[in-house]
């Protein structure tokens, strides 16, 4: 497996993909340098701010429209309903108490005013009393959001025109009132129903309460209609990192059963396809190797002449070339996910570079146990690192196990690749060097075989420049 069998980064795509970055690229350039109007920053602050989840914009869909609705109608309700009707009643009863101050002053009364006090209690449901000239209380301090307070204010104002005082705080049920007569000081005490909107929250509270019950019930629907395509999500997740998939079923919508559907079929077609190629290149591996053999028994009968060495040198590279084709299609074959010992495989890497007489360094982040194909992983990794060790005289062994990716860096202090053909040393039986490679032994399929295990993983092998001078081979997969 020769060294022209590395993989390109992200950055070497082929011309056409390179030409569209480019142009995506420039073009978000341009962007980036207009100016940014009000609307166009407002709309960036709304989309980092907007969650990314559909269960939770789903959400925001229906709880929005209702908030903002229910804002509308109490602030109307508020405005219109409930300040008209207070302003009505507080009219009311202040007309009623500018009323029994014209008959008393205006009728002659007994000294204890004992029938107009009969009547505004029977007539008007106000409990009166008229005690001697003197001073009002100090005005009690206004309530921030007593509604009756200012609009009964107003009132006596505008229709008794008289010094008075008022007590609307706490939460009694009665409102006094205090006016200064000519020669007595009138004291009135009416219930609150009598001059403000008093059940105001109740209508409020069914608002709230109908909103909440209706809202718990898009909740569990919205649940129903969400769970589908999440299984959908969770079991293209899995098929894409190779593992397989145990009771998935298309439920939901008909929008969402036709989607799980379509996946299931590209997946039955996707796998269909690999079988065909993996039982074809196998039949046509093992059926060149009988043929092989017989070359082999014939070659011996012939001696050991020149021609009859070359020939047998011919033969081994064939046979070289047989055993990778069937390795590569041993490696599409299934294989359950199991537990992978990282510090395992690379003790046995270790050992490996002992032998070559090769210098490695190794170095191990997070929980060395990782959840892989662990055969064909450890092939994966061993392809690269044999490249590596072909080429170069040190290697640094690097593997990092985050929460949502593992990623193993394979640096060497060798020649490397030019960054062109970066990209197509992953090609199978690619020669980089075709005078080198004549010479050397390998089939072209080594780093075909570990990019396809990578992306089998639902990962994928890049190709970098390295630290230490040479190439750097970066597997990541998620973890």
């Amino acid at each position: 497996m020769g060294r022209h069998e590395r993989q390109p980064t992200d950055a070497a795509q082929a011309p056409s993909q390179a030409g569209l970055s480019q142009h995506a690229l420039s073009v978000s350039a341009l962007e980036d340098r207009r100016p940014v109007s009000g609307l166009r920053r407002v709309t960036r602050w709304l989309k980092r701010r907007v969650p990314r989840g559909l269960y939770a914009r789903a959400l925001l869909i229906i709880i929005l429209p209702m908030v903002i609705l229910q804002s509308v109608i109490a602030f109307n309700f508020m405005e219109r309903h409930w300040q008209t009707v207070t302003q009505r009643l507080s009219t009311a009863v202040t007309r009623d108490i500018a009323a029994i101050i014209d008959v008393i002053e205006t009728y002659p009364q007994t000294a204890d005013h004992a029938e107009i006090i009969r009547i505004a209690r029977e007539r008007l449901a106000l409990n009166i009393a008229i005690e001697p000239p003197g001073d009002l209380p100090p005005p009690r301090p206004k309530p921030f959001f007593s509604i009756l307070d200012r609009i009964l204010s107003q009132e006596l104002s505008r229709q008794v025109r008289r010094p008075f005082w008022i007590d609307t705080v706490g939460n009694s049920d009665l409102v006094e009132v205090r006016i200064q007569m000519d020669n007595s000081i009138l004291r009135i005490f009416a219930r609150r129903s009598q001059a403000y909107a008093s059940n105001t929250h109740i209508f409020l509270l069914w608002m709230v309460i109908t909103s909440l019950v209706l809202l718990a019930i898009a909740i569990l629907f919205l649940r129903g209609q969400i769970r589908p395509i999440l299984k959908l999500a969770e079991a293209a997740e899995h098929f894409g990192k190779g593992q397989k998939l145990s009771g998935f079923q298309p439920r939901g919508a008909d929008e969402v059963r036709r989607a799980g559907q379509a996946f299931i079929q590209m997946r039955e077609r996707i796998e269909r396809q690999i079988e065909q190629r993996t039982a074809m290149l196998s039949g046509v591996s093992h059926d060149l190797r009988t043929i092989l053999t017989r070359f082999k028994l014939q070659l011996a009968f012939l001696g050991d002449g020149p021609e009859v060495k070359s020939l047998n040198q011919d033969v081994e590279d064939m046979q070289l070339m047989l055993e990778g084709y069937l390795s590569f299609a041993k490696g599409e074959a299934e294989e359950d996910i199991g537990t992978l010992n990282i510090e395992t495989l690379f003790g046995r890497i270790r050992d490996e570079a002992a032998l070559l007489e090769s210098g490695i360094m190794i170095s191990i982040e997070g929980d060395p146990l990782v959840n892989v194909r662990p055969n064909a992983f450890s092939r994966l990794v061993h392809n690269l690192t044999s490249n590596a060790f072909r080429y170069a005289d040190n290697v640094r062994l690097t593997a990092v196990h985050g929460p949502r990716w593992l990623t193993i860096t394979v640096d060497d202090d060798g020649p490397g690749i030019p960054l062109k053909a970066r990209e197509d040393v992953f090609k199978p039986f690619f020669r980089l060097d075709e005078a080198r490679n004549l010479n050397e032994s390998g089939t072209g399929l080594g780093l075909a075989i570990a990019r396809d295990i990578a992306r089998s993983h639902g990962g994928d092998v890049m190709l970098d420049d390295s630290p230490i001078g040479g190439l750097r081979a970066i597997i990541r997969v998620p973890a």
